[in-house]
């Protein structure tokens, strides 16, 4: 077996185990409400079985690093997957401070979500490109991903925080608020579906179109075209065409997939709320009724105050010094640039209200879980729909 091929299959081994111990945390806390019994058996259980999918996760990382002779963190696939470890290593060290297995419940799914979205990109493994070729890239991205990974579990905090207190039995805004960071996780798990199905049919429309300088160039879809590039033209078709012209500074056939997501993710919400006959933010809402307010208050807000100084460092001072090595200057304007601006200036300010103006507790959940969006659009609508110098990704 190659060492890719080992890399692979540890991946998926640690995808299991996730999932699996995803379960027992759920195990562990229906346990509790239903007994009041100390639930430290299937905690223990839950956690190894965590642990044996992080160092499974840690064996593909490495082992890819060896195979590649480069960290793993040069594209979507492997930046993701990255993400996806340094969230369930950042929740490992949380739990073992704090012993608050409600945490597991939601930081793991987090984790399984962002990798099966990694999973949607090529793995396969390229040349790096000239302003990759550097150590920088190392030192910059697996930074700025550890620090996002510990913003993360602040977000994980603030969503049990705001199961607890949100009252789902009445209008308000909060109620709504709240189910729309569900629809939210249903729209990945949408992604992840519609991927898969047209992945499995081999679903492919090429067309050629004119990009922003006037160069002829092909692109091909994996998803029905909804948007087509500027000027667009089939060449070979299987199905419907695009519908919608686009400029050539937005990435066509990524929207085209965003597009699809929020189809599906919406129909598979609605899907859940009949089923179910209530909202999906009342289905989880019993599983957190024993939590520590207090105690996830101050998870939350430790989290920013660890995640947000790594951050800086990882996305901000390393990466300036990596544009002024690759392109001969520190800041760019680039939209990737921009958003890790945006995510550092928010977290500033979530630091300053809490200190300064005393938000705490459903006022900072709030906050979290805002933050972390920040992360997410980063992660997935700028590095789908705009085209950049970071596009290489």
């Amino acid at each position: 077996m190659s060492l890719i091929d080992l890399s692979g299959n540890l991946l998926y081994v640690a995808f299991v185990a996730y999932l699996v111990a995803t379960l027992l945390f759920g195990g562990a806390i229906k346990q509790s409400n239903a007994t009041g019994k100390n639930t430290e058996k299937w905690g223990k259980l839950a956690i190894t079985v965590t642990l044996i999918g992080f160092f499974s996760q840690l064996g593909y990382f490495i082992t890819r690093w060896i195979h590649t002779g480069h960290a793993p963190v040069s594209n979507m696939f492997e930046f993701t997957t990255a993400f996806g470890m340094f969230i369930v290593a950042s929740f490992i060290l949380i739990y073992f401070i704090y012993r608050m297995t409600a945490l597991g419940l939601v930081a793991l799914p987090v984790a399984l979500l962002i990798i099966a979205y990694a999973a949607m990109f090529p793995n396969e493994v390229s040349p790096l490109v000239p302003s990759l070729q550097s150590h920088w890239l190392t030192i910059h991205v697996i930074t700025a991903a550890l620090g996002q990974s510990i913003l993360a579990i602040s977000a994980v905090a603030g969503l049990i925080y705001l199961l607890k207190v949100v009252d789902v039995t009445k209008k308000s805004k909060q109620r709504f608020w709240l189910e729309a960071v569900m629809y939210c996780l249903v729209v990945v798990i949408g992604f992840v579906v519609i991927s898969s199905t047209f992945s499995a049919m081999d679903y492919e429309s090429k067309y050629t179109y004119v990009d922003k300088e006037g160069a002829t160039r092909q692109i091909v879809y994996n998803m029905p075209p909804i948007f087509g590039m500027n000027e667009f033209e089939a060449v070979e078709e299987h199905g419907m065409s695009p519908l919608v012209e686009m400029p050539g500074i937005i990435n066509a056939k990524k929207l085209t997939t965003v597009a699809w997501s929020l189809l599906v993710g919406t129909i598979l919400y609605w899907a859940i709320r009949l089923i179910a006959r209530r909202r999906i933010s009342a289905i989880f809402q019993p599983l957190v009724k024993k939590v520590n307010l207090q105690l996830l208050d101050e998870i939350g807000y430790r989290s920013v105050l660890i995640g947000f100084p790594v951050f800086t460092l990882g996305a901000l001072i390393f990466a300036m010094i990596w544009a002024q090595i690759a392109w001969s200057r520190f800041w760019g304007w680039d939209p990737k640039e921009v958003w890790a601006l945006i995510t550092w200036l928010f977290y500033a300010a979530f630091l300053h209200l809490r200190l300064s103006k005393g938000w705490e507790g459903e006022r900072s959940a709030w906050l979290a879980l805002i933050g972390f969006g920040i992360i997410l659009f980063n992660l997935i609508a700028v590095n789908l729909i705009l085209a950049g110098l970071h596009s290489y990704a």
